[in-house]
């Protein structure tokens, strides 16, 4: 049985809620080319995505601040039967790292959040992607945070976090979170136009583990409710995280 025929276990499922949205957005672009694409992952840990992208046949680079994760990733890569190059950097040195014009793809997925000018780290990404090259950006979402908050009763977080853009606030967490206009404006100003908005985890982070876990076929359930829902601009409030295609 292959890697990718094994059946599931209890504790994928909920990753499988959460990131089929993002998959299912981002398997056309891989796909539209003619042959293997250089795809770049900024940030990729231990390669979650990326092994499934070189099981495609794309040439992957992971790049990544932590030598524990990149070591995680090469363990990983060697498991699968698949090649993934790491090199250890973040966004701040993306283009000493990889150089301009070097990515057909590029998957900027949770580090946005973090870093101190998100303006300048989508100009970087700009350089680094091919003319006609795709960004797949995820990022979290500030409407579904704050909403987490209020129901958790920490209505003060809540309430400080309504306007709060900086890295680490005063709403009680690190990192900033975004709304989609929000988004679409620092990517406008970085060149590059938002072509498709999917909001992701509407529903996954809300059902109970022990549901998935026991209820035969919940995950596929899940699965097709959150893409139903994900491009439907009612539930975009909703979402715990924002998935943006760009070009």
């Amino acid at each position: 049985m292959s890697a990718s025929e094994r059946p599931e276990r209890p504790s994928e499922r909920r990753g499988t809620a959460r990131t089929a949205v993002v998959w299912e957005a981002l398997r056309p672009v891989l796909d539209a080319g003619a042959g293997a694409l250089d795809v770049l992952d900024i940030g990729g840990g231990t390669g979650g995505f990326a092994v499934r992208v070189a099981e495609l046949g794309h040439r992957v680079t992971v790049v990544d601040p932590s030598p524990d994760a990149l070591a995680a990733l090469a363990r990983r890569a060697r498991e699968r039967g698949v090649e993934v190059a790491g090199q250890q950097g973040d966004l701040g040195d993306l283009l000493d790292v990889v150089g301009a014009g070097r990515a057909d793809v590029v998957l900027c997925h949770g580090v946005l959040e973090v870093v101190d000018d998100p303006a300048a780290a989508l100009a970087r990404i700009r350089e680094v992607l091919r003319p006609g090259g795709a960004l797949s950006l995820l990022v979290a979402q500030r409407h579904a945070a704050v909403v987490a908050r209020a129901m958790a009763g920490h209505f003060a977080q809540a309430l400080a976090l309504l306007d709060d853009t900086a890295p680490s606030g005063r709403s009680g967490r690190s990192g900033r979170r975004f709304t989609r206009d929000e988004l679409t404006d620092l990517l406008a100003a970085a060149g590059l136009e938002a072509t498709a908005v999917h909001g992701v985890r509407v529903f996954a982070d809300l059902v109970p583990s022990s549901l998935l876990d026991l209820e035969a076929g919940a995950t596929a359930a899940l699965v097709e409710l959150e893409h139903a829902v994900s491009t439907r601009p009612e539930y975009l409030p909703l979402a715990t995280q924002l998935h943006v295609l760009a070009g």
